[in-house]
């Protein structure tokens, strides 16, 4: 067995970079507090890490395989997340009176990451490249799991909390409308590598 820092190097760097998780992670943090963004957060790392166990065991070769089934995920995926920087973008600040303002749930989070192309793109690119790291595939989604896992509950705890502390600047419903057009923005930008 190799050594699993370049796997450890690949995981951090992939969860820490923003993308549509990070962001709907500081978004919600800004939003609606750390606590209370703790089950999107869960269940982003949740999703996630059952992502990348299934590409171990073999589902990241069937989307590779079939190049139709791989599209109609991302078309899903970008549909879904688009809607959500729509939303974000168009809510207000969060004592609006638009109707009480609820966080997203941790099975929407772990729903929300399987529909995301840099989630497939990330587990999938993980399991061909360290496939050698384990003596089955069954140790492989273990270990991808294990590492995307811990690696996404860490990296979301940091963008919330850049949410929490973005938050204290925004005083106006200018500002928040400032902010959660930015936020959707970049969820909506966070798409254009996975077509490229």
């Amino acid at each position: 067995m190799t050594s699993t820092l370049p796997l450890l190097l690949f995981v951090v760097v992939s969860t820490v970079t923003p993308g549509g998780a990070t962001t709907l992670a500081t978004a919600s943090g800004a939003r609606f507090g750390f606590v209370r963004s703790i089950p999107l957060m869960l269940g982003i790392a949740m999703g996630l890490a059952l992502l990348a166990a299934v590409a171990a065991l073999g589902l990241g070769g069937l989307l590779l395989a079939l190049p139709s089934l791989q599209t109609a995920v991302k078309a899903l995926g970008t549909a879904y997340l688009l809607w959500l920087a729509w939303r974000i973008a168009r809510s207000g600040p969060p004592n609006a009176d638009n109707g009480p303002a609820r966080p997203v749930t941790l099975v929407n989070g772990l729903l929300l990451l399987w529909l995301n192309p840099k989630s497939w793109a990330m587990t999938v690119g993980a399991a061909a490249s360290f496939v050698l790291l384990a003596s089955s595939p069954n140790r492989l989604a273990m270990l991808l799991a294990a590492a995307f896992g811990v690696a996404a509950c860490a990296s979301l705890a940091l963008w919330c909390a850049l949410g929490v502390l973005l938050a204290r600047f925004f005083r106006t419903p200018r500002h928040w409308r400032m902010l959660n057009l930015a936020m959707g923005v970049l969820l909506a930008a966070s798409l254009i590598p996975a077509w490229r």
